[in-house]
C-alpha cells in the first residue's frame, strides 16, 4: 500500500481523488504580518474564513489539494492544522522547499556553498538537510511530514541563487525520493533550464517534477516537447486571467488532450483562501480566481470541445496519484 503524507498524517494514495496540484491556503510576507497585524486582522476569523472555502471546494467533489506553500511564502504549518482539522473532507499535502526567483534569503547567504571559496573546500549547503528533515521528521516539531519539494525560476533566468536552491531541492529528492514541483516562467521557456539543471546536470527524473504554471503559455509545440520528456505539466492558474485569459488556458488544455497529453497535465488555480501579496480591492476584481472556478467553468468549457470523462480523471485523480506513488529514492 503507498502512502502520501498530509497535514493530519499520512493516507492511502487511493484516497487522493481528485486532486488539484497547485493551492495554497495562505500566502504571506510574514515580515510584514509580524510588524503590522492589523492587515492581517483576527486569527480566528481567517481560519474560519479558509475553513469555509475549503469546505466549499470539497462539496464540489475535490478531496486533496497539493499546497506548494515553502519558505518564501509564509509556511505556518500551526496555522494549517488548525484549518486541516476542521475540514476532514479535505486532504492538505505540504511541501518543503524555498521559493525565490533571485538571490537565496539572507539566512543562506554566508551559509554552506558561498563560504566555499573562503575556505577552500566545499561546504555542504544546509537546505539539503533542512529539506530531508521537513520531509523524514515533519515540519518545526508539528510532526507534519512534507510530501513534495518545492523551487521556482522565474523571467530572471537561471540566477546563482535560484541554482543553489533547485539543487539543494534535487539532492533532496534523490535522498528522499519525495517529488518536485516547479514553479517556472514558459514565455520564457524556463522549463528547459529546469531540465538541464535537475535533469542532465543532478541526474533527477523528469515523470517526478511538475512543471508548474505552464498553461501561462499557448505555444502547444514547446509544451508538447516538455511532455515528451516526461515532465508533467501544471495546468495551474485558472482563474488568473492577467497576462492571458481564461479560453486561452483551457483551449491549451483542450489541445493537449487531443494530441492525447492528458496523462501529462495535472489542474489547478494557484488560487489561496488569503493572499497579502496583492491589494484586496484588485483581489475583488479577479472574480474568476478562487477554487470553485475549474468545477464551475473550465471543465464545463473542456467538456463542450471534447475533453472526455476518462481525460478529466486522468488529470485529476490518475497523475496526481502517480506522481505521490513514485517515490524511490535513487
Amino acid at each position: 500500500m503507498a502512502t502520501v503524507e498530509s497535514v493530519r498524517g499520512p493516507i492511502d494514495t487511493a484516497d487522493l481523488g481528485p486532486t488539484y496540484m497547485h493551492e495554497h491556503v495562505f500566502v504571506l510576507d510574514p515580515d510584514v504580518q509580524q510588524n503590522y497585524p492589523a492587515e492581517w486582522g483576527s486569527e480566528d476569523d481567517r481560519v474560519a474564513d479558509a475553513v469555509g472555502k475549503l469546505k466549499a471546494l470539497a462539496a464540489q467533489g475535490i478531496r486533496s489539494i497539493a499546497d506548494p506553500t515553502v519558505v518564501g511564502l509564509g509556511r505556518y504549518i500551526p496555522r494549517i492544522q488548525r484549518v486541516a482539522e476542521q475540514v476532514p473532507e479535505l486532504h492538505i499535502i505540504p511541501a518543503t522547499g524555498c521559493y525565490t526567483y533571485d538571490q537565496v534569503p539572507f539566512f543562506f547567504f554566508y551559509r554552506g556553498p558561498a563560504l566555499s571559496a573562503a575556505l577552500g573546500m566545499d561546504v555542504p549547503d544546509p537546505m539539503v538537510d533542512m529539506f530531508i528533515t521537513d520531509i523524514t521528521e515533519g515540519i518545526a516539531g508539528t510532526g507534519v511530514k512534507a510530501a513534495f519539494l518545492k523551487c521556482a525560476i522565474d523571467h530572471q533566468g537561471m540566477t546563482d541563487g535560484v541554482a543553489r536552491v533547485m539543487r539543494a531541492v534535487a539532492r533532496a529528492h534523490r535522498h528522499t525520493g519525495a517529488p518536485i514541483t516547479v514553479h517556472t516562467h514558459p514565455g520564457s521557456q524556463s522549463g528547459l533550464d529546469v531540465k538541464t539543471l535537475l535533469c542532465d546536470e543532478e541526474g533527477v527524473d523528469p515523470t517526478r517534477v511538475v512543471l508548474g504554471h505552464s498553461g501561462d503559455s499557448s505555444d502547444l509545440d514547446h509544451l508538447s516537447a516538455l511532455a515528451d520528456e516526461g515532465f508533467i505539466l501544471g495546468m495551474d492558474r485558472f482563474g488568473l486571467n492577467v497576462e492571458t485569459t481564461f479560453e486561452a488556458r483551457a483551449d491549451t488544455v483542450v489541445e493537449m488532450c487531443r494530441r492525447g497529453y492528458a496523462d501529462r497535465m495535472v489542474l489547478a488555480h494557484d488560487a489561496a483562501c488569503y493572499i497579502d501579496w496583492i491589494d484586496p480591492n484588485v483581489l475583488a476584481m479577479m472574480t474568476q480566481w478562487s477554487y470553485l472556478h475549474i468545477h464551475d467553468d473550465v471543465l464545463p468549457y473542456l467538456r463542450e470541445r471534447g475533453v472526455t470523462e476518462a481525460q478529466i480523471d486522468t488529470m485529476l485523480v490518475d497523475v496526481p496519484r502517480r506522481y505521490f506513488e513514485h517515490t524511490a529514492a535513487y
